[in-house]
């Protein structure tokens, strides 16, 4: 019995990640209509199925956005702790892994929806592990410390590729390097408004 639970349960999470994977081709492809039946027709998986699994059009996003941070790399997530937020090699090394996919999640619309999916947990994860860095500033000054800290972790990949021809090992380099900055600033200047 607890082997056909076991692969009952395999089934499932085959499904799922047959589901996002198709969200992701479809997007490769420049399809704008990142529904549940464009997944249903590109999977052969029944809509409803697809509902149950995800039961509207942005937890089907949301999900897809947290496969392709998957695909880059188990690093590639969002930052658990302040250590995390440091880990910039393991960031800007995995997007490179899957540039043509980062890309498009960076430059298309059906990208764009991807990550605004997921807007509510991005904006927790990095409050959470900022908040000592931020806790002496004003309240206004520590949101905005906070969302500097968050688009250095990982939106300049693609510009400082694109511009500058940069690795995924420069861009590292390069960020970390202002995180690190960013956060001595903040614990040096005790509270002071920005």
């Amino acid at each position: 019995m607890e082997e056909v639970a076991g692969q009952r349960e395999r089934n499932k999470e085959a499904a799922r990640t047959r589901i996002l994977d198709a969200v992701i081709e479809l997007m490769t492809e420049g399809r704008a209509d990142l529904s549940h039946d464009a997944v249903a027709e590109r999977t052969g998986i029944s809509r409803r199925t697809i509902y149950r699994y995800f039961v509207d059009r942005e937890a089907l996003l949301g999900a897809a956005s947290a496969r392709v941070r998957e695909l880059a790399g188990a690093r590639v997530s969002f930052p658990k702790s302040e250590s995390d937020l440091l880990d910039t090699q393991s960031i800007y090394q995995g997007l490179d892994r899957i540039a043509p996919i980062v890309t498009l999640v960076r430059s298309t619309p059906q990208g764009r929806a991807m990550r605004l999916a997921q807007k509510k947990e991005r904006q927790e994860s990095y409050t959470r592990v900022t908040a000592d860095a931020v806790k002496d500033l004003p309240k206004d000054d520590q949101l905005l410390a906070t969302a500097m800290l968050q688009v250095l972790h990982t939106t300049p990949w693609l510009e400082m590729r694109d511009h500058w021809d940069l690795s995924g090992e420069q861009i590292a380099k390069a960020t970390g390097w202002a995180i690190r900055t960013l956060l001595a600033d903040l614990r040096a200047r005790k509270g002071a408004p920005l």
